[in-house]
């Protein structure tokens, strides 16, 4: 078998806030590392069954970048999901929710930019 590393490496400003996102993996092609501004990683407990995460994101991560990032990461879970279960109906409820989670995003931000 192949063993694969995963490096994620966080600098913190004096507040303890990320203030950069670097990763890289050792089967990847890139030499160097990647730059980030937020990721979110889940691992399943499957003895106590509970995900356990870790999210996080840098002081540059604007608001219309994290709605962009969720509406991504929904899309995948679908994605995943469905090669993993093949239930196609839960798997439109999880797009439909994504793409209704994105149009109510972008309804809110026109809102906040009308004069008034």
């Amino acid at each position: 078998m192949q063993q694969s590393t995963i490096t994620v490496d966080v600098l913190l400003d004096p507040d303890k806030v990320p203030a950069q996102i670097t990763w890289n993996a050792s089967a990847s092609t890139a030499e160097e590392a990647q730059k980030a501004k937020a990721m979110m990683l889940a691992f399943w407990d499957g003895a106590e069954k509970t995900a356990l995460r870790i999210d996080l994101w840098t002081k540059e991560m604007m608001v219309d970048e994290m709605a962009d990032f969720f509406y991504q990461t929904f899309l995948t879970m679908a994605d995943t999901y469905q090669r993993a279960t093949r239930n196609d109906e839960l798997v439109a409820d999880i797009r439909n929710f994504a793409r209704d989670f994105y149009k109510k995003f972008q309804e809110q931000q026109m809102k906040e930019q009308q004069p008034g």
